[in-house]
């Protein structure tokens, strides 16, 4: 029998790192949030692959190129990388919302692929998002949704916050990636018969 992988999917711009309301255009646009590269490595150190999800509309906007595209990611995954950690992959959708496609979130085509690409059932795979619209997209998809309160999250208030859940039953929500993480490894320290006694 095939072990089953253990997988989390990260939103890039406000889990990774600084959401900037003009894109992330250039390399040195790209700011880490504080711990959030460490808190990937933790996961990675434990046996868990970690790929993103995330809506670059500012390619089909005109704003950014393929090239610019993939020098930004190339630097993310450098400073990963020196933090000790590593993404397998970055699924990303080019398109603007005009565009009527099926991988912008929070429609799911892009949680369907990564499924795909691994052979995973998404029930087992825990989403991290700032944004009502990847929560939306991680239960439709059929992840598990986790809201976590950096990058456009952070300025929400506890009530914002419950409309949010409201929208999405079952979230989890986390004061940044680094708890987020700190609830993933604490959650599977336990032997199988442990959990059911």
């Amino acid at each position: 029998m095939q072990p089953v992988v253990k997988l989390v999917i990260l939103g890039r711009d406000g889990i990774l790192n600084e959401f900037r309301e003009d894109h992330v255009k250039a390399p040195e646009e790209w700011q880490p949030i504080a711990g959030a590269l460490e808190a990937v490595a933790r996961l990675n150190h434990a046996g868990w692959h970690a790929v993103v999800a995330t809506n670059q509309s500012g390619i089909g906007r005109g704003m950014i190129d393929m090239a610019s595209v993939n020098a930004v990611h190339a630097h993310m995954l450098r400073q990963l990388m020196a933090a000790g950690g590593r993404l397998d992959a970055v699924f990303f959708c080019p398109h603007t919302p005009e565009d009527g496609c099926d991988c912008r979130k929070p429609l799911p085509g892009l949680m369907f692929e990564i499924g795909r690409r691994y052979g995973i059932d998404l029930k087992h795979v825990p989403l991290a998002a700032d944004t009502l619209r990847d929560l939306q997209a991680a239960r439709t998809a059929g992840c598990e949704p986790h809201l976590v309160l950096t990058g456009r999250a952070a300025g929400l208030d506890a009530t914002q916050v419950q409309q949010w859940l409201d929208q999405v039953p079952g979230a989890w929500v986390h004061a940044d990636l680094g708890a987020f993480a700190e609830h993933l490894l604490t959650r599977h320290l336990a032997p199988p018969t442990e959990a059911v006694r």
